[in-house]
C-alpha cells in the first residue's frame, strides 16, 4: 500500500461513510473517527470485533479522506502553508498497538522471537563496546600505549590464523579416519563436575583451556583479588609490629596515615570486585566489598595474637633457664 502506484478501491463518498463522517468535516474530526475505528477493527487490539479486512477498509478511506481535504484547502485562496500543513497525510497512530518495542513484522510470536534475537543482539554490541572502551582506556595515554595496542591486535590475528590453520588439519585428519583408532570414539567427554549448578559444557570448555594454559578472565581476576586483600593484610600486620606497645602520639599519628593507606587500597580493590562481578558467568561465584573497619579489627587481633605467642615464648624461656639454675 506505501508504493507509489497504489491506487485505493473506495471513492470519496464511500469513505466518508466508511469513515462514519460527512462532507466539511475537520480533519480533527477525520482523526479522531480513524482512532476510534483502528481500535476497534485493528487485529492486534484486543476488542471482539477485530476484523483486518475492516481495518484495511478504514485505513483505505483515511487516506482518501485526507487525500480530498487537502486538495480542497489548496483550491481555496488565501490560506497560509501554516494551515495547509494541518491537512498534510500523517504518519498512522495505530502503532502504539504494537510492543516489542516496534522491531520486528508478522504475527504477535513471530515479533516476539524476532525481538528477543534484537534484544541478544543489543546485548552482545553493549558489551563489546564496553570491553572496547575499558582497552581504549587502559592503553590510551601515550604513543607507546598505541604501539602496546597495535602489538596485541597482531598478535590475536597470529592467533586466530593460527586456530583456523590447526582447525583444518583437524578437519582434514577426521576425513581421512585418523581418529578412528581412538579408544573414546563415539563415547561421550567425562563429566569434570557433579555440580548440578554449573552448566557441563561450559565447565568443560574451560577446563580444556585451563588444561592448555589459558584461564577465562574471572579467574584471574579472582585470583589477583585474593592475592591483593592477603598482601594488603600481611603488610597492615607488619606496619602495626613496628610501632611500640603502647603507641606514644608520634606513633599513633603514624598508624593513622598507615590505616587512610590501607584505606585506599581498599577502596581500589573494590573497584576490582565490581569488575569481576560484571565478567563471573555463575552468580554464586559473585565477591562483595571488603570493609576497612573490619579489615583493621582483623589486622588488631592478628597482632594481639603475634603478641601472646611472643610473650608464652619469653615465658616458657624464662622458666627453663630458671629450672637449669
Amino acid at each position: 500500500r506505501m508504493l507509489s502506484g497504489y491506487k485505493p478501491k473506495n471513492d470519496v463518498k464511500d469513505s466518508y461513510k466508511i469513515l462514519e463522517l460527512e462532507e466539511g468535516c475537520s480533519p480533527d474530526d477525520v482523526r479522531n473517527s480513524y482512532h476510534n475505528l483502528a481500535k476497534k477493527y485493528h487485529p492486534d487490539s484486543s476488542s471482539g470485533m477485530a476484523d483486518s479486512k475492516a481495518f484495511i477498509k478504514v485505513e483505505e478511506a483515511y487516506r482518501v479522506v485526507l487525500s480530498d481535504l487537502t486538495a480542497k484547502q489548496r483550491s481555496e485562496p488565501g490560506e497560509e502553508e501554516e494551515e495547509e500543513e494541518q491537512f498534510k497525510p500523517k504518519s498512522l497512530q495505530h502503532r502504539h498497538y504494537l510492543s516489542f518495542e516496534g522491531v520486528g513484522i508478522g504475527t504477535p510470536s513471530q515479533r516476539e522471537k524476532q525481538y528477543m534475537q534484537f534484544r541478544v543482539d543489543r546485548a552482545t554490541e553493549q558489551v563489546l563496546q564496553y570491553r572496547q572502551h575499558r582497552l581504549e582506556s587502559r592503553y590510551a595515554g601515550s604513543d607507546l600505549s598505541m604501539a602496546k595496542d597495535v602489538r596485541q591486535s597482531k598478535k590475536v590475528k597470529i592467533t586466530q590464523a593460527v586456530e583456523r590453520l590447526v582447525e583444518d588439519l583437524i578437519q582434514e585428519s577426521m576425513a581421512k579416519g585418523d581418529f578412528d583408532n581412538l579408544s573414546g570414539k563415539g563415547k561421550p567427554l567425562q563429566k569434570f563436575s557433579d555440580s548440578p549448578h554449573i552448566d557441563p559444557m561450559t565447565h568443560n570448555l574451560n577446563r580444556i583451556l585451563i588444561d592448555n594454559g589459558y584461564q577465562p578472565e574471572w579467574i584471574l581476576l579472582q585470583k589477583e583479588i585474593r592475592e591483593t586483600i592477603e598482601r594488603l593484610r600481611k603488610s597492615v600486620v607488619a606496619a602495626r609490629r613496628k610501632l611500640g606497645e603502647p603507641m606514644t602520639l608520634s606513633e599513633q599519628k603514624q598508624w593513622a596515615r598507615v590505616c587512610e593507606q590501607f584505606a585506599e587500597d581498599i577502596r581500589k580493590l573494590n573497584k576490582r570486585v565490581d569488575d569481576f562481578n560484571l565478567v563471573v558467568p555463575i552468580l554464586s561465584r559473585q565477591m562483595v566489598h571488603f570493609s576497612t573497619d573490619k579489615e583493621i579489627l582483623r589486622a588488631r587481633k592478628t597482632y594481639e595474637a603475634v603478641l601472646e605467642k611472643v610473650s608464652d615464648s619469653d615465658t616458657k624461656e624464662s622458666e627453663g633457664k630458671k629450672g637449669k639454675g
